[in-house]
């Protein structure tokens, strides 16, 4: 999918929580695909490329990224990104999803799942926040940049020289080969946030609202989640250890798989997307 495709394929719907921009590839029944921190529905270009054909496949901007903004007072955590997607398919009338998650994402994926299990039809959990294991040490950096106020300055020199973004200190480690992130991938990821005044600040409060609390409290919940669960992990991810893709197959009854990708790290959908594919097609079968 070009990024000539991938804009083509844009959307948004209305929802209580504020307009909701989404990406849409293929018919059939639907999976939604909800990214991180930092990326937006981009993430799952090779996923919506690949897998429509027998999937009608949509992936989410969560508030406060991509093209999904926020008001100056919304709650902006895991747990109310969780309820925008209950709003957010009552929206488009759609009553049950394949469910995929990374990143923070995996964290609003669990929540969801364990509130509203009637509405998932599988789930497939890839390196993500998980009980009381967020944020993630090697991501202690970032968040107290956004606390010191100096996320904006940050972004912007990622965006005047995305070497910045692929260096070690920033998105590096997210990734396998940096040189083959490409310019205009980062654009996308991050010139929403300097597409309003208050974008950047919507990030800044997004990162204020971690909360691990809200993910230790669902794990009485995740023992009784009954839902079809592939779990796929990236063995050299320096935020998510792969004891954590055990961690989360003890506790859901209803995970069927745990596969692992020797040496990928934690945006594996990017750079991995024909393998995680075939995983995603035989979990959905």
């Amino acid at each position: 999918m070009t990024v000539q495709q991938f804009q083509a394929a844009r959307k948004h719907v209305d929802t209580p929580s504020g307009r909701i921009h989404y990406a849409e590839a293929g018919t059939g029944p639907v999976a939604l695909f909800v990214h991180g921190i930092l990326v937006n529905s981009h993430l799952w270009r090779h996923q919506l490329a690949g897998l429509s054909d027998i999937r009608r496949c949509i992936a989410i901007d969560t508030l406060a990224h991509g093209a999904t903004e926020a008001s100056a007072t919304q709650d902006l955590s895991t747990a109310a990104q969780a309820a925008m997607l209950a709003e957010f398919l009552d929206a488009l009338g759609i009553d049950a999803v394949d469910l995929v998650g990374n990143d923070g994402g995996g964290a609003v994926c669990q929540i969801f799942a364990v509130n509203h299990p009637g509405r998932v039809r599988s789930l497939t959990l890839t390196d993500c926040d998980t009980h009381d294991n967020w944020p993630p040490q090697a991501f202690q950096g970032f968040v107290d940049l956004c606390a010191s106020g100096g996320l904006r300055d940050t972004l912007a020199a990622m965006l005047d020289n995305k070497d910045i973004f692929r260096s070690p200190g920033a998105l590096g480690p997210c990734y396998e080969d940096t040189a083959s992130v490409s310019d205009a991938t980062i654009d996308i990821y991050l010139k929403p946030y300097f597409s309003a005044p208050d974008r950047i600040r919507g990030l800044e409060r997004f990162v204020a609202a971690f909360d691990n609390g809200q993910t230790v409290a669902i794990e009485p919940k995740l023992r009784s989640l009954d839902v079809p669960t592939l779990i796929v992990w990236a063995t050299d991810d320096v935020y998510f250890d792969r004891k954590w893709a055990h961690w989360l197959a003890g506790r859901i009854p209803g995970t069927r798989r745990v596969v692992e990708f020797e040496g990928a790290r934690l945006f594996f959908p990017e750079e991995r997307p024909e393998a995680f594919n075939r995983e995603l097609r035989a979990h959905w079968s």
